[in-house]
This record gives structure tokens, sequence and C-alpha cells, in this order.
């Protein structure tokens, strides 16, 4: 079953909750499975790796871990600020998402 998320990869998102709230960033990955995107630059975690050929030294890599989908906000492409998504018929008869703090339609 594909479940119909409020956020898509690529999306400009608000964190509303947790270590990184008040930050901004871009959706990199949606985990449908559990819920949760990976935003860049956000949630931050430290990895230990074995040499690999990406990492021929291995130790510890910084690198994106996933936020909980309800922790995070589309931005509004208008006023910049987060909001609330809903969707309607655009002119081509397909469903599209909008900004309800400004009716802007989001990519």
């Amino acid at each position: 079953m594909n479940k119909k998320l409020h956020i898509k990869k690529g999306d400009m998102v608000y964190v509303n909750a947790g270590n990184d709230k008040g930050k901004t960033g871009k959706v990199l990955e949606i985990i449908t499975k559990k819920d949760r995107a990976i935003v860049e630059g956000l949630n931050m975690v430290s990895k230990h790796t074995k040499p690999n050929a990406q990492h021929p030294q291995g130790g510890i890599i910084k690198q994106e871990a996933g936020i909980h989908i309800s922790n995070l906000q589309v931005v509004d492409p208008a006023k910049g600020g987060p909001t609330r998504i809903g969707r309607r018929m655009g002119e081509n008869g397909k469903l599209v998402r909008y900004a309800k703090k400004s009716g802007e339609e989001i990519k």
C-alpha cells in the first residue's frame, strides 16, 4: 500500500520539533515505511565506518538521519514560513498541492 504524504522529495521544509527546531532544509529522501524524511544538513549523526572504497581511511563520518514527517512542515513559496498543505484540481485536471497560508501552488 502506498501512503499519501504531505511532503515530497525536493521540498523545502521547516522543522517544528526536536533538536533542529526552527531550521529549514531541502528533503533529500523520503522513507515511507517509517514515515521519515532525510533533510539536507539537519539531524546530523556520527557514523563509525570500516575502510571501504568510498572511505579508504574509515573512521567517523557525519551524515543526516531521518526526521519523522509529523515534525516537518512545507515552507510556503510565497510568504516563506511554514504552512499546511491542501490538494485541489489544477488546470490540467490533475491534483496539485497548494499552501493553505497563501493559496500558492507548490511545485
